[in-house]
């Protein structure tokens, strides 16, 4: 039998009955550093942060700090550095890792599959010629081949260069 190894998502388990009231984008977008909030970038009206229970490595997400669940309620400001930053996304994930290609976009309203609805985010996910394969349609099983904590020391290299 072969296991596959994704120590953060024990917390995710463990937390998941215990999760904290409010947004958690919300609570991501108070000042806070290092590895606690994952934020890799802090813009005046969105922040970059790495996704807590990612797609691939280094799946990041673009929130704005305004809580909001409309897209078309996004001001030009908010919608402008919004797309600036996953144009930046991209580039700092291209110098990082070399993906083949990405996935991007937002899931809007639960029906649509958004994980937190009411808060607006971008999704930006690498992907790999060799990241899909039979594991997560038969095994219900994804495998992440680097930890959490070592992505966010990559890319925020790559945010600070």
């Amino acid at each position: 039998m072969k296991f596959g190894w994704a120590p953060w998502r024990m917390e995710y388990l463990v937390n998941a009955r215990q999760k904290p009231r409010g947004c958690v984008f919300c609570r991501r977008s108070v000042r806070g550093k290092g590895m606690c909030r994952l934020v890799l970038y802090r813009g005046k009206k969105n922040y970059v942060v790495l996704n807590k229970f990612p797609y691939n490595n280094g799946h990041l997400m673009v929130v704005p700090h305004r809580h909001l669940r409309d897209f078309e309620k996004l001001e030009e400001q908010e919608l402008s550095e919004m797309m600036a930053l996953v144009r930046r996304s991209v580039s700092v994930l291209k110098k990082t890792y070399r993906p083949d290609a990405f996935n991007i976009g937002m899931n809007i309203g639960k029906e649509a599959g958004a994980g937190i609805p009411g808060h607006l985010h971008m999704h930006v996910v690498p992907r790999w010629r060799s990241d899909t394969n039979f594991m997560p349609v038969l095994g219900e099983t994804r495998f992440l081949v680097e930890h959490l904590a070592r992505t966010f020391t990559r890319l925020k290299k790559g945010w600070e260069s």
